[in-house]
């Protein structure tokens, strides 16, 4: 079915045909939408057309009269002139329902504002047609009745103007309103330069700190994008001050709120580059150089979202409409989001690595069943150097999820041997165990005393149990192999020293030939074990306290004779 075109005027008495409830009627005049009707006053003006611009107001019967009609629409355009200002017009509603997310009643909205007399008018149009008609959109009545008796006078850029700039006309505007244009550019642009050099300038002689890092970066980027939205505001005050044509102001509005935009585009990009420098400067001194690819790809990625807005939001100054964009963006963003489900999980199991630190670079750990020195930690994985030299990647998502045993963190190593016994080990030599292997534990430079423990634990078909319990001083894994050596082997002289032996994980049938345990050691030992009880001095169940601070740090260690000791005492 063909559209309908029909103009719809004020003052038009001829009753209208009812049409069938199926059939759209559109004005002629593009008034079915607060931003047709603001444009279309603004290009009736610039044809000087101020019959058809009037068609935009509403008047009452008594000034639809042509002269009168025509001086109301000169008088609006004066006062827009004159100070006046109209909303940039992607701001302008262009739904036919007008803006519904305002304080204003339905059916009007508010498109800009004028001074009548001194005193500031706002400028409103609203839809003036029947709920069952197609939406007609003017300038109230209410703002017909306030500008209608304004006094008018010359504009002051008029009154400086030449005759020839004035009497010249480019696209419905004096010549002379052009060039006033041009020049505020450089104007407002020159002052905004100066007016933030000298900010800057005062700032950093009296605030020490905007002179060093990392306040400096941070007021270094923020020079150029003010230095433009304040010339953006300087332009538009200066604009309406000196009286040029609202035609050309609101043919600039867009380029000025598209400036601004790219103003705050500008401060975003700025700030971004300055941290991430900077961040990836400390992570560098730290040494946390898995870091830095978290930092590279939140650069990236911010800077991609900044371009994305920063196109969308230009678009929408400069009048296009967006919403469809914004749904297939939606839309697409939520398809790359199920699609990218498993990058997004192992880059969040990044971002914890980094934060959390629970793993770095150099350090040996176990990650569930696999054991060994991690050597990157990437975006996506971390690898593992194993002992027997194979690479195993593991996903950071899995990673950050998994128990993570991190070896490389310990104060102190666990000494925790047990030692079994010839079952024909006699109680005596138990005892004399006891008191010279804790002895040894107290003594020895290299074990924290609290706690050292042994305890004889059990008696075994095959053995007696001595189990030990003590914590080992040492900076990494190789020293603490050294100190449980040398332990170890101070230990088993003095098992030796006993009288008794280690039992094998066997059944032992004694024959004739065995000669049993040596008498001499077991009857040496046991009288050891009689004095210690006869002078009240057997070290069982626990040790005097005094006993064990006189015991501190008399071992001498590394052990006489070692090459260890002989480069400590600088031989």
């Amino acid at each position: 079915m063909p559209t309908v075109a029909r103009a719809q005027l004020p003052g038009n008495t001829e009753p209208a045909k009812e049409a069938a409830p199926e059939m759209l009627y559109r004005d002629s005049l593009g008034r079915e939408t607060p931003r047709g009707t603001v444009s279309g006053f603004i290009k009736a003006m610039a044809d000087r057309n101020y019959i058809r611009a009037s068609n935009y107001l509403a008047l009452d019967r008594a000034r639809r009269k042509a002269k009168e009609r025509e001086r109301i629409a000169k008088t609006l355009q004066h006062l827009l002139d004159q100070g006046g200002s109209i909303m940039p017009t992607s701001w302008l509603s262009s739904k036919s329902t007008g803006r519904t997310d305002d304080d204003i009643q339905p059916g009007t909205d508010l498109v800009g504002s004028v001074t009548v007399d001194g005193e500031a008018v706002n400028l409103y149009v609203e839809n003036v047609a029947s709920n069952d008609k197609t939406p007609l959109w003017l300038f109230s009545a209410e703002t017909v009745q306030d500008i209608s008796s304004a006094t008018i006078e010359e504009l002051w850029l008029d009154q400086i103007l030449p005759k020839p700039l004035k009497e010249s006309f480019l696209g419905g505007v004096p010549v002379g309103h052009w060039l006033a244009m041009i020049l505020l550019i450089v104007f407002s642009y020159i002052a905004a330069w100066a007016a933030i050099y000298t900010l800057l300038l005062i700032i950093r002689l009296f605030w020490g700190k905007a002179r060093t890092e990392p306040t400096k970066g941070v007021i270094s980027a923020f020079g150029l994008p003010f230095r433009l939205y304040l010339a953006v505001w300087v332009f538009i005050f200066l604009s309406q001050s000196i009286g040029i044509s609202i035609i050309i102001r609101q043919r600039f509005s867009s380029i000025t709120v598209t400036i601004a935009i790219v103003a705050v585009l500008i401060l975003l990009w700025r700030l971004t580059d300055y941290i991430s420098t900077y961040s990836k400067n400390r992570m560098s001194r730290r040494g946390r150089i898995s870091a830095i690819s978290i930092i590279l790809f939140l650069r990236r990625t911010a800077k991609v979202v900044f371009i994305v807005l920063g196109i969308i939001s230009i678009l929408s100054a400069i009048g296009v409409d967006v919403t469809t964009w914004l749904a297939a963006l939606g839309i697409g963003g939520i398809a790359l989001a199920l699609g990218a489900q498993k990058a997004v999980e192992n880059f969040v199991g990044s971002v914890t690595l980094i934060t959390d630190q629970p793993v770095r670079v150099g350090d040996f750990c176990k990650v569930g069943d696999v054991s060994g020195t991690v050597e990157q930690i990437g975006m996506r994985s971390t690898h593992i150097r194993t002992g027997e030299r194979t690479l195993v990647t593991i996903p950071n998502g899995d990673l950050s999820a998994s128990r993570i045993e991190n070896f490389a963190h310990r104060d102190r190593y666990l000494f925790d041997p047990v030692f079994e016994l010839r079952l024909d080990t006699t109680p005596d030599q138990v005892r004399f165990l006891l008191v010279e292997l804790r002895a040894l534990l107290y003594s020895h430079p290299k074990v924290n005393p609290d706690p050292a423990k042994l305890r004889f634990t059990g008696v075994t078909t095959t053995s007696l149990k001595l189990e030990f319990w003590a914590y080992i001083e040492a900076p990494n894994f190789d020293t603490f192999q050294e100190i449980q050596e040398d332990l170890l082997l101070r230990m088993m002289d003095i098992v030796t020293t006993s009288g008794t032996a280690f039992a094998m994980p066997s059944q032992h049938i004694f024959i004739a030939r065995d000669k049993g345990l040596p008498e001499e050691k077991v009857a040496k030992a046991a009288e050891t074990v009689k004095q210690w009880s006869d002078a009240g001095e057997l070290q069982l169940p626990k040790f005097d306290p005094k006993k064990i601070n006189e015991l501190k740090g008399t071992v001498a260690y590394p052990p006489e004779g070692s090459y260890s000791a002989k480069k400590v005492n600088g031989l």
